[in-house]
């Protein structure tokens, strides 16, 4: 898992990129953009074990829903009350 801090990060993602801003979801407030952590995005070659999706089995009928792929996530701080907001999305 590899750390990117700020706007920079924005663009780290497998899907559409993340915003700027999002809603707090503790105040509903507005969270600024802190850091984008994303997995399988370098150059490195994927191993199998050391991914988010590895960490539990994706079983809805059992264990419930989990990540099926490499993973990123965008942790935002609320301008109003400094709680973490934190978006994801996969490949």
């Amino acid at each position: 898992m590899e750390v990117t801090i700020g706007v920079e990060g924005l663009s780290k993602t497998f899907q559409g990129e993340f915003p700027e801003e999002t809603e707090c979801c503790y105040c509903k407030g507005i969270a600024r953009i802190g850091f984008v952590a994303h997995e399988g995005m370098s150059n490195q070659p994927i191993v199998a074990g050391e991914n988010v999706c590895n960490l539990h089995p994706n079983d809805p009928g059992g264990e419930g829903f989990w990540l099926h792929d490499c993973a990123c996530f965008a942790t935002y701080l609320c301008k109003e009350c400094l709680n973490p907001t934190t978006l994801y999305n996969q490949g």
